[in-house]
Formats: structure tokens, sequence, C-alpha cells
């Protein structure tokens, strides 16, 4: 990238006329959890949509009609005029190529940007001149400028800018939500030139129904990606750590939280195990740049050590409620109830509750597992422990609910406790279930 980004003013930007998209040929590469719903949404709007992915197994799946993230559905999959293809070569016909692909962190929480800077090379490849870029993952401020535009152009032999448009625009629907999706979010567009951010605003509104928001620059734009990520975190460590606070303080964190929450400026947050793809990692992606540029943001930090930390408290809890019961640890069993990261989705890849297992194992505890929404065999495999087909109890000494899917609210837990030892134990990350184990005579825990 030869010219520099100009930041835009808040009258250039009001300045700035969208012109009138019609139907556009968009291919989007990366078909997960983000890509998908893109494909989807674009499709229904009318335009033209290819999707391409490197993994033959989630091609074949889609081909098939099934929806492997089980946001979109099935039946929209199967009813789509989606295309569905590994062959890279379907960039040529796109005017707009948007790319959705993980940005993890590595085992030294430094940003991974290996699968971003693959794509640019690919889409490189086969970039027509015209055509516009738009980067979706997560990445550092500047990160799209350093990394993904220098990729695009050492295989294109074109010059962003001058003979491709660059934009950068954060996705921010929740997945397993459907009231906070890709149509009634705000989505934040960003673009090197005010041509191109006109233009990309506009591809976006045919498809978001709660509107635009126009960034200055790129790297404002993948800033506020992070920040956001970032506010929630420290504030659920704020919570997570009054948690630990009141329980060696001998005080009901939920109801410590209740009394404060009477007070009109009071911000309701509540503990819990921190997975997923965004809020334990974003704030890495602000940490490491900011380092890089010779500051180093101490309560983002912290932040982050806190709810890594609870995982290692779920497990103390645990042991502590088992002994209270009566229960030699060696010769304990508990069954985990809920292993994805958050209810209501199926995705265990970062999910928490693998922390709590590995706790619970090393004091000799066995372990087993029940998720009515992930994959039995992707658990046994990820988890390394037992998964249940159908919940049973029967010579189950404790359960460890970690993740409040729907269908566990649903529960007799009257049931579950007959066919535990006596007394049965419950420990409940989320605190959804006070009553029924009152009730029932649960020896019981919650964050």
């Amino acid at each position: 990238m030869t010219e520099r980004e100009h930041a835009y003013s808040e009258s250039e930007l009001e300045s700035v006329e969208d012109p009138i998209t019609a139907q556009a040929d968009i291919c989007i590469v990366g078909l997960g959890y983000v890509g998908l719903p893109l494909a989807y949404e674009f499709d229904a709007a009318g335009h033209d949509v290819a999707g391409v992915d490197v993994d033959p197994d989630t091609i074949e799946t889609l081909e098939s009609g099934t929806d492997p993230t089980g946001d979109v559905g099935d039946t929209a999959i199967a009813d789509s005029g989606l295309e569905f293809t590994t062959d890279p070569t379907v960039i040529e016909d796109a005017t707009y190529v948007i790319v959705a692909v993980p940005t993890p962190v590595t085992d030294r929480e430094r940003p991974n940007l290996e699968l971003v800077e693959n794509a640019g090379t690919t889409v490189g490849r086969h970039l027509q001149p015209g055509t516009t870029v738009v980067l979706e993952s997560t990445v550092y401020p500047g990160g799209t400028r350093d990394v993904f535009v220098p990729a695009i152009e050492e295989t294109a032999t074109l010059t962003a800018g001058k003979d491709f448009g660059v934009g950068y625009s954060p996705e921010r629907m929740v997945p397993g939500d459907d009231e906070r999706g890709l149509r009634n979010v705000v989505k934040i567009v960003s673009a090197l030139t005010d041509e191109t951010l006109a233009d990309l605003a506009a591809l976006y509104e045919t498809i978001v129904d709660a509107g635009v928001h126009r960034a200055p620059t790129m790297a404002t734009a993948e800033a506020a990606k992070c920040v956001e990520n970032t506010q929630r975190d420290v504030n659920i460590a704020l919570v997570n750590e009054l948690a630990m606070v009141c329980d060696h303080l001998g005080l009901d964190t939920q109801a410590v939280l209740e009394a404060a929450g009477t007070k009109w400026n009071f911000h309701d947050y509540r503990p819990g195990l921190v997975g997923g793809h965004c809020i334990p990692v974003d704030p890495f992606y602000l940490i490491d740049e900011s380092e890089q540029r010779g500051f180093s943001p101490e309560l983002i930090q912290q932040a982050r050590e806190v709810n890594d930390s609870v995982p290692n408290h779920v497990a103390e809890m645990t042991i502590r409620a088992l002994n209270e019961a009566g229960n030699v640890l060696q010769d304990s069993r508990i069954l985990v109830l809920g292993l994805t990261y958050k209810p209501n989705v199926a995705d265990i890849r970062t999910s928490k509750i693998g922390a709590v297992i590995d706790s619970l194992q090393e004091y000799g505890i066995s372990v087993a597992g029940f998720d009515p929404h992930a994959d039995n065999e992707e658990m046994a495999a990820e988890f390394g422990i037992d998964i249940q087909k159908e919940l049973s109890t029967v010579d189950v000494d404790g359960l460890l609910v970690g993740t409040t899917h729907d269908e566990f609210h649903g529960l007799n837990f009257g049931d579950l406790a007959f066919d535990m030892s006596e007394p049965p134990v419950l420990v409940d990350v989320d605190g959804a279930f006070d009553e029924q184990a009152t009730e029932h005579g649960f020896v019981y825990r919650r964050l």
C-alpha cells in the first residue's frame, strides 16, 4: 500500500454520498460463524454470492444443505442461491471480496494473523483491478494496513487505493442470539479512501437494518472492535474478583450484586467463565500493539489474569462441596452439564470448562459430561472425558452446571438428586438453580 490512509473529519464523512448499490457479485472467504451469515444475508438481499473455504468437509456439509454453525439454519442454506466451493478462482468474478477468517492468539498470547496473511495472498492471486477487498477478522489497530494489504499486493501486483479498494468492517453479531444478529447490530465500516467508504457503506446497508457507522480510519474501526470486548472483559473481571472476595468473606455474591444493583447507575455484570472467540482474545490484540508502541496496559492485562483464574476457583468450590458432603475426592464422580462456551450454541473450541475439568482430574476426581447442543465425539476428543448420550445421574456424586442451556431449566432436580449419592452436590457456575438446589437438599455452590 503506497498511499497514506486518510482520516476523515465528521463533516467530510457527512458530505460523502453513498452510491446506490445494485445487485453485486460478492465472494466471502471463510464460511464459519462470521462468513456464513454474511453470505446468507447478502444472498437474501439479492446479490450474487459465492463462498470459499479451505476445508472440504465444510463445503461438503454446506452443499448438502446443512448449516455447520447452527446460526443460519439448514432450511435457509438449502433454499438459498449460494455457491460453495474450495476453488479460490471464484474471486476473479467478484466485485467485492470479504474475508472472515479466525484470528486467534498464540500459546504466548500474541496475535496470530497467519490465516489473515494466507487469505490475503490467496485473494491477491485472483484479484481483478477495480475489486474492493474487505477484512472482517479481528486485528490489532493497523493490522489491515500492516499485514492484510501487503499480503494482497505481494501476489496481486496491484496497488491498494489505486488499483483495488480496501475496507475494514469488524463483525459484531452474537452467535446464538437472534436479537443481536447481523441485521440488527450497527455495522462499523471503514476504508482506505472516501470513495470506497461510501461504496461499502451502501453495500452493507443492504443487509444491516440497524444502520452503518462510518469510522474515520481503518485503525479506528480495528481499535473499536478490540475495545468493545476489552471493556466487557474488564467489567466481568471485576465481578469475578468480587465473587472470590465474597467467597472468602462468607457472603452471597448474587445477593451483594442484587443489593448494589438497586442504585440507578450500577452496571449489571455477573461472574462466570469467560470463553469464546472474542472476549478472551481481543484484549491481547490491544495489549500487544500497545506494548509494541511502548505502553503496557496493566488494567487490561490484570483483567485477563483474573478471568483466566476463574476455572481454578470453580474447581476449588467443587472440591469444597464434595468434602462437605463427605465424599472421598479420589472416589468422587462429577457430571458436567453444559460444555460449550456459552448457552444455546454448539461451539466448544474455546470453552473454559476444559480448564475446570483439568483441575478436578488433578485431584483424582472422575468427570463425565453431557451437552444437548455439542457433538458427542468432538466433546470426548476435546475434553478427554466420557460423554453421556442421555442424561443420567446414576453413581454421580455431584453436578457442575458449566453452561446454562435452555434445556436445563426444564430439568427436574428432584429426579436428578434421587439417583445421586447422599447428600447430592450441585455447583452452579451462573447461579441459575439455587431454588431447586435448596428444595431438593443439594450441597450447593455458585460464583
